[in-house]
């Protein structure tokens, strides 16, 4: 039986994705249970994503917020015990279904993930570029999402990737590190894709230096030895920083009127970056149009690369660790989702909250499941029916679902059962359902009983207090947010 698993690609809507839906559609081996294509472009025309052959597909918007929210969105779409991601630009083999489902298939409990394994191929022709060689580094990177399996419980347990890397760079690193703290393992598996080189253009390598400020993320969250842990390279930035300070030095050597000190930070900077320029130019194909892009790039990035270091150490100067956001939000029905009528048994008057619909959609739209737990006393007073009940809560599922669970309590106050608010049986009947550990589950409601049960499962809790709600209750309540809208905008800035 193939293993259970969802591929997930990112795209920005490069041609490169139709090449790679064309080798999936073909590819042989048992297909996977679904493919979902994130797309992460702000705007434009549908994806053409159809192709026979192919699982079934599903595809998600993320309206542009990068590679790791793009990739947190798939993961969350899927329903399936691993994830395998695939980036919009590689060409798997033919026997990539297979492999993957081999590289997958027994792996013991421990092993939270598998790496494919990567192909960059360089011109026969001719020395390869600066930019050439810095890509084929992928071929021994470690822990890569251009192929990386992961169980989906493994990416909830952590929180998926950290959406404070803002580009495909460090993202995949920092969630490898943090599965592994978790005592989880990573592998390698013996599927195998091909890497191209895309074409860019001659400042590509000036853009990248961006990425120098995601290493200062990554040295806060993971340690001066994250880049041993990660198997990540130094690179050259001591020597950027020699090089910018020697410039520097020159140009305040000039204003204070030294010209021989001048004259020593300017050899001593022109010195470092021609040996920069020489370090890239040498092992390459040394043609006119390479030779000049080096040269001009190696003067630029030292203070670039140094600036955006910089830049790092100011705004990561304090960083939590990531928390990501939560698998599953459960929502007490009357006072919270729906203005309050007591006992109401008529869907007639099931009236939503200001933002109900739209606090619960944006939820959605970022990969979070929703569910409601309400107790319904009125059906033990005799006052309502269950009928009555199940008929109000399609009413709400037809204003503001769909909804992944329903848990309803019809028990009174007396009956002493396990599932009335603020016992946790709802809770944890719902997290229970759908998989879900309650640790990542956020329960909101009006009053105490609700983030009493929250507590109770060991779920965290958010109070929207109303008029009604007792002084005492909200004073006790851990959170609180004046409106259901507030209480989500929290939840997805990940303050929960």
């Amino acid at each position: 039986m193939p293993v259970s698993c969802t591929v997930v690609v990112p795209t920005i809507g490069r041609p490169s994705l139709g090449v790679l839906l064309d080798v999936l559609a073909t590819a042989e081996g048992p297909r996977p249970a679904g493919l979902v294509v994130v797309d992460d472009r702000p705007d434009g025309p549908p994806l053409d994503v159809d192709r026979p052959g192919l699982p079934p597909v599903r595809v998600v918007r993320t309206g542009g917020g990068g590679p790791a929210r793009a990739r947190n969105l798939g993961w969350r779409t899927a329903r399936t015990e691993w994830v395998a991601f695939l980036d919009d630009d590689v060409v798997p083999d033919a026997d990539w279904y297979a492999r993957l489902d081999a590289d997958l298939a027994g792996l013991p409990a421990d092993v939270a993930g598998s790496q494919g394994r990567v192909r960059v191929p360089l011109p026969e022709d001719r020395r390869p570029t600066d930019w050439e060689r810095g890509t084929a580094g992928l071929a021994t990177s470690s822990w890569i999402t251009a192929d990386l399996a992961y169980r989906r419980a493994a990416l909830a347990a952590v929180g998926g990737f950290d959406e404070r890397f803002p580009r495909a760079f460090r993202e995949d690193s920092d969630l490898a590190l943090r599965v592994m703290d978790t005592g989880a393992r990573l592998v390698r598996g013996e599927r195998w894709i091909t890497h191209p080189v895309r074409p860019v253009d001659r400042w590509v390598s000036v853009r990248v230096q961006a990425g120098n400020a995601d290493d200062v993320l990554m040295r806060r969250l993971h340690g001066p030895d994250w880049r041993e842990r990660a198997d990540a390279a130094l690179g050259r930035r001591p020597q950027h920083l020699a090089v910018t300070a020697a410039a520097l030095a020159a140009v305040g050597l000039a204003a204070a009127r030294r010209p021989r000190a001048v004259t020593a930070a300017a050899l001593a900077w022109a010195a470092g970056t021609a040996e920069f320029a020489w370090a890239r130019v040498a092992p390459g194909p040394r043609d006119r149009a390479e030779v000049t892009t080096m040269a001009l790039t190696s003067a630029a990035i030292p203070p670039l690369a140094t600036w955006h270091w910089l830049r790092g150490v100011v705004r990561h100067r304090r960083v939590a660790p990531w928390r990501g956001l939560p698998d599953l939000v459960l929502f007490d029905r009357d006072g919270t989702l729906v203005h309050d009528f007591p006992y109401n048994g008529d869907p007639a008057w099931v009236r939503p909250v200001d933002g109900a619909r739209e606090a619960l959609d944006a939820l959605r739209a970022r990969g979070v499941r929703v569910g409601v737990v309400s107790n319904q006393s009125g059906v033990a007073r005799g006052i309502i029916t269950r009928e009555q009940v199940d008929a109000c809560m399609a009413r709400l599922e037809e204003l503001l679902g769909p909804f992944e669970t329903v848990q309803v309590c019809p028990h009174g106050p007396d009956d002493g059962c396990i599932c009335r608010k603020p016992a946790p049986g709802m809770v944890k009947a719902a997290c229970a359902e759908l998989g879900v550990e309650p640790a990542r589950t956020v329960v909101i409601g009006d009053i105490g009983a609700d983030v009493e049960a929250a507590a109770a499962a060991g779920a965290s809790g958010i109070m929207v207090p109303t008029p009604v709600t007792r002084r005492q209750e909200v004073a006790a309540a851990p959170r609180r947010a004046a409106t259901l809208t507030a209480a989500v905008d929290d939840v997805l800035a990940g303050e929960w």
